[in-house]
């Protein structure tokens, strides 16, 4: 009778053995999963604008296998702070910046040592897959119509809202020839974007997921959607193939109607106070010179 009691308690002990190995082994994992799914978060917002993991290249190089290219200590040194090492005149750095046509990495704030560690494992295990879930997005390569130039003008201006919401892109951005003023100033002329960046498929990218500073908190929460992407696109494309070598339009009508503008404001002026001057001084004027007649 003590025997098959024994024997359940044996089979027991050792099932709760099992169990608890198995619930280490989870709880292990969970931090490497955890890891690995902030780094893809990560990359997304901040670096799959300009970088893929398996489909080529955009205004950065693939990232493939890049682990293999250089050795880790240089990949986050570079990471952190990519102009730093172009000033310091390292030579794969300044290869990158000529092959990106002058486009430098942006730092991206808060990025740690360990963080761009945690980046670099995530590229290599995506790098040893078939196919990366970084691959990159895939844009249609139709040619562009004068209805799609015409609805990106129409983007770009704000006279066509976007339908997340987000600000229209002259908010902050000119484009040559827009309007007699242009657009906003805050960023950077967009007119020849299209050339700077690479064509098509790299600027489709970036504003898929826009990493600068500026733009990333606004198109987070109000991102573009991709039947908007392709027409903005086109509206670039038409603009630097119409812009001429001359940027000095905007700003001479800008200076040309301010100082139209002072010359009425200095003519309003004149008027009033010629009138104040009749009204009140000449009358004064003249009587005290008939006092002095009498």
């Amino acid at each position: 009778m003590g025997q098959p009691h024994r024997r359940t308690t044996r089979s027991a002990i050792i099932r709760n053995v099992w169990g608890g190995i198995g619930v280490v082994a989870i709880v292990g994992a969970c931090p490497v999963v955890t890891e690995a799914q902030e780094s893809a978060a990560f990359f997304k917002q901040n670096c799959y604008s300009c970088h893929t993991i398996g489909g080529g290249r955009l205004v950065g190089p693939d990232l493939k296998g890049v682990t293999t290219r250089k050795d880790r200590d240089w990949l986050v040194r570079f990471i952190l702070n990519p102009q730093a090492m172009i000033d310091r005149g390292d030579p794969y750095a300044k290869q990158l910046h000529e092959e990106a046509r002058g486009v430098v990495m942006p730092q991206v704030a808060g990025l740690t040592r360990d963080r761009a560690n945690q980046l670099l494992d995530m590229i290599e295990a995506e790098s040893a897959l078939e196919k990366s879930q970084f691959e990159g997005v895939k844009f249609s390569d139709r040619p562009f119509t004068a209805v799609d130039v015409e609805l990106g003008r129409r983007l770009f201006t704000g006279t066509q809202r976007l339908k997340n919401g987000g600000p229209p892109c002259m908010s902050c951005h000119t484009v040559r020839g827009l309007t007699l003023l242009g657009g906003g100033r805050l960023g950077v002329d967009l007119t020849k974007v299209s050339e700077r960046i690479g064509g098509r498929k790299p600027l489709s990218a970036w504003l898929v997921s826009p990493a600068t500073v500026t733009m990333q908190p606004v198109f987070k929460k109000h991102p573009l959607e991709a039947e908007e992407i392709l027409p903005l696109v086109a509206y670039f494309e038409h603009a630097a193939k119409q812009a001429g070598d001359d940027d000095s339009v905007a700003p001479l009508a800008f200076f040309l109607m301010g100082l139209g503008g002072m010359v009425l404001i200095l003519g309003l002026f004149d008027v009033l106070w010629k009138n104040r001057f009749r009204a009140v001084r000449r009358p004064l004027v003249s009587g005290g010179e008939m006092r002095t007649s009498a």
